[in-house]
């Protein structure tokens, strides 16, 4: 069986890097709220557990994943950022979710951007698309940030879903 190494990304604030199983309780607190309802919905602890365990999975299936965030200053779980396609999807997705107590701080922007540049650039992923319910404005405002446009609405798991296409970045330097 081979072996993906997960590249760890450095920025001013964040580190991305591969799963741990120390970030289950950040990733289970997050699971037993209502905004878990915008990434598939609200898990118990042992679920959240089987999310995180195929995030990890996604980087030896398909060569690229989510990363988790890590606040470099605190060294806390922050949340996640990175690449997921499952079976179901259109086309691989560039996705992020950012916890309780680190929202408003431009993590998510950081975190999806420097996410984005080396799945372009290093991963083979350069023109991901995002899956943002239009009922999500704070994603949707971060896509737009991203300079994302809605190319199309789709059915999806049945409710209306927006498809936002990202630049082509991998000849831009994150």
């Amino acid at each position: 069986m081979t072996t993906v190494t997960i590249p760890v990304i450095e920025t001013e604030r964040l580190i991305l890097r591969g799963q741990r199983a120390e970030d289950l309780p950040a990733y289970s607190a997050y699971f037993q709220t209502p905004r878990a309802d915008w990434t598939g919905g609200q898990r118990n602890e042992v679920e959240a557990m089987r999310t995180l365990m195929t995030m990890a999975g996604h980087w030896q299936i398909r060569g690229y994943g989510i990363w988790v965030i890590e606040h470099r200053d605190t060294g806390k779980t922050a949340g996640w950022a990175g690449i997921l396609h499952h079976l179901d999807w259109p086309e691989p997705e560039l996705g992020w979710t950012v916890f309780d107590g680190f929202e408003g701080q431009g993590i998510a922007y950081e975190a999806a951007h420097a996410a984005r540049a080396v799945a372009a650039t290093k991963l083979g992923v350069t023109a991901p698309i995002s899956l943002i319910r239009p009922q999500n404005e704070r994603s949707a405002a971060l896509a737009t940030r991203l300079e994302a446009v809605i190319e199309t609405q789709i059915d999806f798991h049945d409710a209306p879903i927006d498809i936002w296409r990202h630049p082509d970045v991998s000849e831009v330097v994150a």
